[in-house]
């Protein structure tokens, strides 16, 4: 592929590529990166993951039984993260068109844009479907929260930067993977762990492929793309923070341990940061050196902040499990 000339800016001598032109230039590596997800990319149907031998009519039009917290198998941190999960995925409508306007719809690029869509369309619908058969959720409550996160929109922290939005997507995904896994780990349902495993692993490959384009982009633009890695690693925040209540819901999925900062900083930065091998990138210019050095500082700063989180975390837990024990003790008595 011919690439016309890059033009340097005058203050740093460094090679400046515009939005445009990386689309251009990361082209053939999204076609072999969406030749590969098609490949590895296993057929699932949400519908064989749903009990809908547990549903019944809600009351309203059809007279049914009302919801009440007691019908719910799930467990109290499952239905937290479960609900913040599902309305994360309810704004689908908002990530594609940010993507689509960003990346366009013609191409490897369009091609990848839609395939994404549609596999992530699939988690909500599954997610939808299974709390409402098993009456895991208030639906009432759920779809008023639905209606207000949608009713707000979406707009990417990382819509100003091709760039800034590879690599946010490329943590985001693997956050969002081990968000679910953690999510099905805790719910106390097995049926509903298999159906996020299937999720997650749907996550996995979006962020496999983003990761690998990341890859590229280091190599073609690193000063740029290790700018973005920066700001996006230091800003990062999770796509569902402006749903309702979503801060006492991340307080409690923290403590709870299916997210939280030590997960944030070992499972979710580290992995994808060794993979790309960003600290041992040389030859970089001056702005790259820089967010390359900002970088390291913050992930220092961030470990410091999660053994602080753990400790508190710990003592916390361990202050709950006394006052059940003693909960316990006086009912024995």
């Amino acid at each position: 592929m011919t690439i016309a000339p890059v033009q340097r800016t005058a203050s740093t001598g460094s090679t400046a590529w515009t939005d445009a032109r990386l689309i251009l230039a990361l082209e053939e590596v999204v076609e072999t990166e969406l030749n590969r997800h098609l490949k590895v990319a296993k057929e699932w149907m949400p519908h064989e993951y749903v009990p809908w031998s547990q549903g019944r009519d809600f009351d309203g039009v059809l007279g049914g039984e009302a919801w009440a917290l007691e019908q719910s198998k799930v467990t109290p941190l499952g239905r937290v993260s479960l609900v913040v999960n599902l309305l994360t995925e309810d704004n689908l409508p908002s990530y594609h068109h940010e993507i689509a306007t960003m990346f366009g719809r013609e191409g490897a690029w369009g091609t990848w844009v839609h395939r994404w869509t549609a596999e992530e369309g699939r988690h909500g619908i599954a997610l939808r479907d299974y709390l409402l058969a098993t009456r895991a959720v208030d639906p009432v409550e759920l779809e008023r929260a639905r209606m207000m996160h949608m009713a707000e929109g979406f707009e990417s922290d990382n819509s100003h930067s091709m760039l800034h939005s590879v690599a946010y997507v490329a943590f985001q995904e693997l956050a969002t993977r081990i968000s679910h896994r953690n999510t099905g780990h805790f719910s106390g349902d097995p049926l509903c762990e298999q159906l996020l495993a299937k999720i997650a692993n749907d996550e996995n490959l979006h962020m496999v492929f983003y990761r690998n384009l990341l890859k590229a982009a280091l190599e073609i633009a690193p000063d740029q793309a290790m700018r973005a890695v920066a700001d996006v690693v230091i800003d990062f925040r999770m796509p569902g923070h402006g749903m309702p209540g979503f801060e006492r819901s991340a307080a409690q999925i923290a403590i709870g341990g299916i997210y939280n900062l030590r997960i944030h900083h070992d499972d979710v930065l580290q992995p994808v940061l060794r993979h790309l091998k960003v600290m041992e990138i040389g030859g970089l210019g001056p702005e790259g050196l820089q967010a390359q050095q900002e970088l390291g500082f913050f992930l220092d700063g961030l470990d410091a902040q999660a053994t602080k989180f753990d400790e508190r975390q710990a003592a916390l837990l361990a202050r709950r499990a006394a006052n059940a024990e003693k909960k316990a003790e006086a009912a024995r008595k």
